[in-house]
């Protein structure tokens, strides 16, 4: 209606300036207010407008990354060898129904504890357990559904845990892993978000930013998986002597290509609802923006990757193409909308080569990481973290007080319930199981059968 009124104003205004110049001057003055009083009420709705688009971002953007859990569950089945794949799909299923429970019963309360004047921010619970009245409520104040931003923030819990689960694959008995990850969901993972997301020491003392999670899920997730790396050990016969590596070529590289082009989709999700509202023209242009970004980022990662592998070692390597894309991804999500494309590209870029000189450096390291999550998550999620310092509103050394803070706790916590359960109850099968592949011993169903005995 307001663009009507200015259009027809506007041709009104021509006609008459034509038949009657005198009156033109008060007429297009007229006009022009008219249009100065339309913008501020064409780039803001209602209320009850906002709160509907609000929402439907938290929940467009959370059935997105949800879908990110299939990405994963496909990549790594695709990477471990044939024996082992039912075991992979099933810790993946697994894990990302403890990380919602854990998320409602505990882990929700404590990464938005609603720390009180004067907390220094280290640790709270607001309450226990999260109750679903409160999930389910309708607030207009908070500008969007209260359960849209709890099933929003319960998907990223889910994808931290789905990083150590790659990282440990082949080698690692269901049930401990389990345990792990209920821990990791219900504490660990939600004291980081509350350092941030939540208000406490990192964001009211250090100005630690981080839009999306390149170190609050993606580094979390990365750190567990190389504390469990190191006190679970390679694989049987990873690594021979005098530095041999043994190659143990996944299943299917057409099933892993499938789920990193899943997790690829479930990244708009990701960085695009991260911007937590979408009831202004601002906001929705800053989407728009925040896919682009985050989609150059990725490609950027894939073309570095395929050009450093062909140069490297005369011929390119598809799976570090398929880690390209995800480690752009990871180094644009701290800070995926302030970049302009070609930071994104060469953000993006920067973390596909983290990921062709890491891999390598691991094998010499005798660090067992199976699909190469250690790169893409952890050391790609920290260049993304300081690159902000750059790129967005922080200084370094925030950003890194953000880093080493996280490393700590996520290390010392992880340490400490791995050793607990390989001293208690065991984390590994027995050389024979893991041997004949973990299928037919954890859930007696064979992906490829016939083919269980593939080294």
């Amino acid at each position: 209606m307001q663009k009507a009124i200015i259009k027809y104003g506007a041709l009104a205004l021509g006609a008459l300036a034509v038949s009657q110049p005198a009156l033109a001057a008060p007429v297009a003055e007229a006009v022009e207010t008219a249009a100065e009083a339309a913008a501020p009420a064409a780039d803001a709705v209602g209320g009850g407008t906002a709160y509907i688009f609000n929402t439907l971002l938290f929940l467009i953007g959370g059935f997105l990354v949800m879908w990110m859990a299939a990405g994963f569950a496909m990549l790594e089945a695709g990477l471990v060898r044939t024996k082992n794949t039912s075991t992979q799909c099933l810790k993946n299923i697994g894990l990302y129904s403890i990380a919602g429970l854990m998320f409602w019963v505990i882990g929700y309360s404590i990464a938005y504890p609603g720390f009180g004047e004067g907390s220094l921010g280290l640790f709270g619970v607001a309450g226990f357990p999260y109750s679903m009245q409160e999930v389910g409520s309708a607030d207009l104040d908070t500008g969007y559904s209260v359960a849209s931003d709890w099933f929003f923030q319960m998907v990223f819990c889910a994808t931290t845990a789905s990083i150590v689960s790659g990282t440990v694959a082949e080698r690692v008995k269901i049930v401990p892993f389990f345990i792990f990850v209920t821990i990791l969901t219900a504490i660990i993972y939600p004291v980081v978000v509350s350092w941030e997301w939540g208000g406490g020491y990192l964001d009211t003392v250090h100005g630690f930013s981080d839009f999306a999670g390149s170190t609050l899920v993606h580094s979390t997730g990365g750190w567990a998986a190389l504390v469990g790396a190191l006190i679970i050990g390679p694989r049987l016969g990873r690594y021979g002597a005098n530095g041999q590596v043994n190659v143990f070529p996944g299943s299917n590289i057409p099933l892993a290509t499938l789920g990193t082009f899943i997790l690829w989709l479930g990244w708009f999700g990701f960085n695009g609802a991260s911007q937590l509202a979408m009831g202004t023209v601002g906001d929705a242009s800053d989407v728009s923006k925040i896919f682009v970004n985050t989609n150059m980022a990725a490609a950027g990662g894939v073309v570095v990757a395929i050009i450093l592998t062909q140069l490297r070692y005369k011929k390119a390597d598809v799976t570090m193409a398929l880690n390209g894309a995800l480690a752009g991804l990871v180094s644009i999500t701290a800070e995926p909308l302030a970049p302009t494309v070609g930071q994104s590209i060469l953000i993006g870029g920067i973390g596909g080569a983290i990921v062709v000189f890491t891999v390598p450096l691991l094998d010499k390291l005798k660090i067992d990481d199976v699909v190469g999550a250690i790169p893409v998550h952890l050391i790609a999620g920290i260049w993304g973290t300081l690159i902000v310092a750059w790129t967005g509103d922080a200084t370094f050394m925030g950003q890194l007080v953000g880093v080493v803070l996280t490393a700590v706790w996520v290390s010392l916590a992880s340490a400490v319930i791995w050793f607990a359960l390989k001293a208690t109850i065991g984390v590994r099968p027995s050389e024979e199981v893991e041997m004949a592949g973990l299928d037919i011993h954890e859930t007696g169903v064979e992906a490829y059968p016939g083919l269980a005995n593939q080294a």
